[in-house]
């Protein structure tokens, strides 16, 4: 049995790395099947029904807290279901319902979960494409558009929309399939919002740093330090939509997986044959499986009837994919073509807010300047009281001197004292003028 199974595995893995996953999917269901034959009798032991019964019998109700945690985390919520023709219904779904729908690992759910922040993320997958983009929160996938549902107004926006243009062209012909038409709407909305709010901001800001640069203030200075900490955060998040709209752009096999509708078309038109051929394999390795002790020669000449029939199967496969790949690439221009629309948009908003964080920066280096200058206008005038400081000390210190009780000459006379005083003051007007003259020669004062 060991034999057998390694067999099968080295084949299955040689026509992974030959064709498509989605062309030998049954060819996996099959194998899976035949493991689990094999393993039939430990089925039972192995199962966590089985387990969780025992380690209750044997430890009691030590794991309650984390089971009830484990079902809090998959717990329903509400969505909206809009399909093809734009009928849309409110239905309550849990994580393992939209995986197995969808074929969507746990990790691309979180990123929809309102409980958790991610930046705005587009990704495409074999069956569904999962849309985060700002409010609007979605999974998209061929034939409807699974919508978080939220009283937020992007979401009430989106979906109105949405059933607008889907009834409103159901009778017309449209170039871009269901798929791309609820993604460029997400887009649109997104596009839109972040301009709006560029725009608010603008507004808002503008008058505030003119107001500033004309008269510096404790809360003006608020207001902008508000203002900026606003328009860090929106370029942030502009700037997450534009790079990822970049990332989608720059990746031909991103672009690929998000054509649904095509990739449906395609599995859907498999020949009955085919069907028929893979049947016929999975019925004759159940047989072999269910036998005796199988001998080595009788095994690989079971190993090369497969091969064979593989080798037929992926012919076929390769003749379908040729015949599809013009639809496929006609789909990926046009899925270009809309990204590249909405890149220029979000790219001038963008553009925008680097202009006002421009704006911010240079009233910012203006009111350094200003206050600069209000500086060295302060330093000058210190010095100029700092020298006038200097000559009235002068003057008192010699008034201070005959003030003092000694017998000098100078009392002889009535006037003396009076000559005393003039000349010291010619003196220290003399004195404090070489100064400015000294600082003006040095350049210390404006001239």
């Amino acid at each position: 049995m060991a034999l057998e199974e390694s067999h099968f595995s080295i084949n299955l893995y040689v026509l992974m790395k030959t064709y498509p996953a989605t062309k030998i999917l049954d060819l996996q269901q099959n194998q899976g099947e035949l493991m689990e034959e094999s393993r039939g009798t430990f089925q039972a032991f192995d199962s966590p029904e089985a387990v969780s019964s025992h380690d209750t019998g044997r430890y009691g109700n030590r794991g309650t807290g984390i089971t009830g945690l484990k079902k809090r985390g998959h717990g329903s919520r509400s969505w909206i279901k809009i399909d093809e023709n734009g009928n849309s219904k409110t239905v309550r779904l849990d994580k393992a319902t939209i995986m197995r729908c969808c074929s969507l690992p746990a990790r691309d759910l979180r990123l929809l979960d309102p409980m958790f922040i991610y930046p705005s993320t587009i990704l495409g997958r074999e069956k569904a494409i999962v849309v985060n983009l700002e409010q609007i929160r979605c999974i998209i996938t061929a034939d409807e558009v699974i919508l978080m549902n939220s009283l937020d107004g992007c979401v009430v926006q989106y979906k109105s929309e949405l059933c607008n243009r889907l009834q409103t062209n159901k009778d017309k012909s449209d170039d871009l399939p269901f798929e791309l038409r609820a993604l460029e709407l997400a887009l649109e909305l997104t596009c839109t919002s972040l301009d709006a709010q560029v725009k608010e901001l603008e507004m808002e800001i503008y008058p505030v740093l003119d107001e500033l640069a004309s008269s510096i203030s404790t809360i003006n200075l608020e207001r902008v330090r508000r203002f900026k900490g606003h328009l860090l955060a929106l370029t942030q998040r502009v700037q997450k939509v534009r790079d990822e709209i970049e990332h989608l752009m720059d990746d031909d096999g991103d672009m690929a997986e998000m054509c649904l509708t095509e990739k449906k078309k395609r599995s859907e038109a498999y020949p009955l044959s085919e069907l028929c051929i893979q049947t016929h394999i999975s019925s004759s390795a159940r047989v072999v499986s269910k036998s005796a002790p199988v001998s080595p020669e009788r095994s690989s000449s079971g190993v090369q009837m497969l091969q064979r029939a593989f080798s037929s199967i992926g012919s076929s496969i390769k003749h379908g994919s040729l015949t599809g790949s013009s639809n496929n690439g006609e789909n990926i221009e046009q899925l270009e073509m809309l990204l590249e629309a909405y890149f220029v948009v979000i790219d001038n908003t963008l553009s925008n807010l680097l202009s006002l964080k421009e704006y911010i920066d240079d009233t910012e280096d203006f009111i350094n300047i200003k206050l600069g200058n209000i500086q060295n206008h302060l330093i000058q005038f210190e010095l100029l009281l700092t020298a006038a400081t200097l000559v009235a000390a002068i003057f008192a210190t010699v008034a201070g001197v005959f003030g003092m009780n000694f017998a000098s000459t100078v009392f002889d006379h009535p006037s003396g004292f009076h000559w005393v005083l003039v000349i010291t003051g010619v003196a220290c007007v003399l004195l404090y003028f070489s100064f400015l003259f000294y600082f003006r020669h040095k350049k210390v004062l404006p001239v």
